[in-house]
């Protein structure tokens, strides 16, 4: 299967290994620093679950124009970075072309479509503490990587059926789903809760779950998301607030999220598209969101950046 990878870092950089190490023809998309050593080296990744990798040479490119046509796409940008690689898009998109997002939030889909067309478009959702922790290596941190995806209309069809496959031969965990929009809507309920409340406080997950009052904000949080879901017809579980706050219980002390640990770093945020997407659907669907829109309002001098 050729396949094109749309952002080798911690989540492409890591499934798009085994999948290239498994002999399927994958490119990678990358640029900068992370570019160079990928094209010069090749790519590496070191995890303790799946094995250490060396893709070497690696197909790598910075312009997704001299790929041609291939048969899935992986998008793992950025949430910011979503709408330039959907214009990328264009060029690796043909008749039978898939288009699967693997990013954080849910509202990538909707932009991949608007620029390659509905039909060409699935849901996804990716399970992986992983990151790029030099040019040219991704380091998976721990816990067992699973990708689910689908068709966006629950249809369970031959092309979801064939990269399971695929993917399952190159040693990967991945569901082909028939209900991927509960899947992600069941992930961002926790998601955006643990990257908003942690950035919020510069705080990992043990100082928050332990406080009462840090622990309700958080509750608050996941609520405010549950609430947005079930507006819009997505069929959550009825005790997934529950579960998350025992999924909360479950992670390590230590553990941030990429948005933490972007703003510690003086990067770039993905808020907007987060606590800032909690608020606008919010608005949308004549739901309060409080929580996510002090979120937004207090990090909103960081969205861009050191």
């Amino acid at each position: 299967m050729k396949i094109a990878v749309y952002g080798s870092g911690g989540v492409g950089g890591y499934y798009g290994s085994l999948l290239a190490a498994a002999g399927e023809e994958v490119h990678f998309i990358a640029r900068g620093s992370h570019y160079e050593a990928i094209r010069t080296n090749g790519l590496r990744v070191k995890s303790q679950k799946s094995g250490d990798l060396h893709i070497a040479p690696a197909r790598v490119t910075t312009d997704p124009t001299t790929i041609g046509t291939v048969d899935v796409v992986m998008v793992a940008v950025k949430l910011y970075d979503t709408a330039g690689a959907a214009e990328g898009c264009k060029a690796l998109v043909g008749p039978q072309t898939s288009v699967v997002s693997f990013q954080n939030g849910v509202t990538a889909a909707d932009t991949l479509r608007a620029a390659v067309g509905a039909e060409a478009v699935w849901g996804g959702t990716a399970y992986i503490t992983s990151e790029i922790t030099e040019p040219g290596l991704v380091v998976h941190k721990g816990g067992t990587p699973r990708l689910v995806f689908g068709e966006l209309d629950g249809g369970e069809t031959p092309r979801v059926l064939a990269f399971r496959d695929v993917c399952v031969k190159a040693g990967i965990d991945a569901v082909a789903s028939t209900k991927i929009l509960v899947d992600i809507w069941s992930k961002f309920s926790l998601l955006a809760a643990l990257s908003g409340v942690t950035a919020l406080t510069r705080k990992p997950v043990g100082p928050i779950r332990s406080d009462p009052d840090i622990r309700l904000l958080f509750q608050k949080a996941v609520e405010e998301v549950v609430a947005i879901a079930r507006a819009k017809g997505i069929a959550l579980k009825e005790n997934i607030v529950a579960h998350d706050m025992k999924q909360l219980d479950t992670l390590a002390e230590t553990a941030g999220s990429s948005q933490l640990h972007d703003l510690i770093r003086g990067r770039r945020l993905e808020l907007p598209w987060l606590s800032g997407a909690v608020g606008r659907l919010g608005r949308e669907t004549g739901l309060a969101t409080p929580i996510h829109e002090c979120i937004f309002a207090a990090l909103k001098p960081y969205v861009n950046g050191a």
